[in-house]
């Protein structure tokens, strides 16, 4: 059932204000969020690092609901044929036609641990998959009672009914209780390694955090078979987990590289705003807990201090507040809407929309905004570019959907 976005009223503004090798837009136009911030007296660090100004996309497109049979999806890949494999929270793979069917679960699949924000999460194709039918997810299993994120990987049965050689190879530490903030986004580099985002395990675990002893609030870089990856920044450091690539995260849930120049950016879940939108570079900082925009939900200072820079840490290149929890995300490099080209587009679960985000590649900086399908009400769980050049998003319902977004 298409439904169709023209956005007439932004038809002018857009180009106006746009050219495909400069981006550049009046700072006349007001910035789409226009709701109360939770902490109206924190001031961003620089100009285009909130509420920048609104964007339109001129071309007509389409929004094409796939499907509405989903549980809670997660993460999507596309199989070789064009079919696609789509994770469900609850602890199901299964495998969508072309034209909408949903299989079965596919057999094999451990249990996860479905409490809270816990369950299954993202799922990724092998990069040889066409040879090797290796598909790779991460979910949260019970250790000794506690909650544990794994990554595991099998390989896709010849009939795609089953996953067969299912072998956990990595298994956070420390485990924790709770229910909340795994994280957890996959994304493999052109060279085959694995980044994997995890949650700080939400008050159970925010002292960890900055500890590199611990995986918790860090993005990760392993090789298949979930070893260290070679060249990682905090190996060989006393105590240190050498699969460290980052830390100070809050509950990261996106990934994507920049394919202009290869910039590794991510989504996390700040408290009560702050939400943030990351350029993550090799060992770097990102505060989490001791500096961070917005509050704490009790309204406090977050860490009692209220600190939104502190040296020695990464400044978000982009923020929000109030929050719009962002998660899956994904750079655009097809060619369907030519104004989108290298644009930023990040699933939101509270905003309730796509955000598409013009970025200015000389600077890094996110420049404009424009919110997509917020007419559908829907919790935008991942957005992902298929092989065709459209956009395709998931929905984080019980009745989740399958979108078909290009013309």
């Amino acid at each position: 059932m298409p439904i169709l976005r023209q956005y007439i009223s932004f038809i002018l503004i857009a180009l106006g204000a746009l050219t495909i090798d400069g981006p550049i837009l009046a700072q006349t136009n007001p910035p789409v969020e226009q709701g109360r911030k939770e902490a109206p007296q924190q001031k961003p660090n620089f100009p285009e690092q909130t509420r920048v100004p609104t964007v339109g996309t001129p071309s007509p497109y389409t929004a094409t609901i796939i499907t509405d049979d989903l549980e809670f999806p997660w993460g999507l890949d596309f199989l070789p044929d064009g079919r696609m494999i789509v994770s469900e929270k609850p602890g199901n793979i299964r495998i969508i036609s072309k034209d909408g069917k949903v299989s079965q679960p596919l057999a094999g699949v451990p249990p996860v641990r479905y409490q809270g924000s816990g369950g299954m999460y993202d799922l990724k194709l092998a990069p040889d998959f066409a040879t090797s039918r290796r598909v790779f997810w991460t979910y949260v299993t019970t250790s000794e009672g506690d909650a544990m994120n794994c990554v595991t990987n099998g390989i896709l049965s010849r009939d795609a009914s089953r996953l067969e050689n299912v072998e956990v190879i990595y298994r956070i530490q420390p485990t924790r209780g709770g229910r909340f903030h795994f994280g957890s986004r996959m994304l493999f580099d052109q060279d085959g390694r694995l980044y994997v985002t995890f949650g700080d395990r939400f008050r159970s675990g925010r002292p960890e955090v900055q500890q590199l002893n611990s995986a918790l609030g860090k993005i990760i870089r392993i090789n298949q078979d979930g070893t260290p990856a070679k060249g990682n920044p905090f190996a060989g450091k006393d105590k240190a987990l050498a699969e460290i690539w980052s830390v100070g995260h809050r509950n990261p849930q996106g990934l994507a590289f920049n394919p202009v120049n290869g910039e590794l950016w991510e989504t996390e879940h700040g408290p009560r705003g702050g939400d943030e939108i990351n350029v993550i570079q090799k060992g770097g900082n990102y505060g989490w807990p001791e500096v961070s925009f917005g509050l704490e939900y009790n309204g406090g200072a977050v860490n009692g201090t209220g600190l939104t820079e502190k040296e020695g840490t990464q400044q978000p290149v982009y923020y929000y507040d109030p929050a719009a929890a962002p998660s899956g995300m994904t750079f655009y490099d097809g060619n369907l809407l030519p104004e989108w080209k290298n644009n930023l587009f990040v699933a939101m679960l509270r905003g309730m929309h796509i955000a598409r985000l013009v970025v200015d590649q000389k600077t890094g900086r996110i420049i404009s905004e424009e919110r997509i399908l917020t007419e559908e009400g829907q919790r935008f769980r991942h957005v992902v570019q298929g092989p065709d050049g459209a956009l395709y998003a998931l929905t984080d319902h019980e009745n989740g959907r399958l979108y078909r977004i290009g013309k």
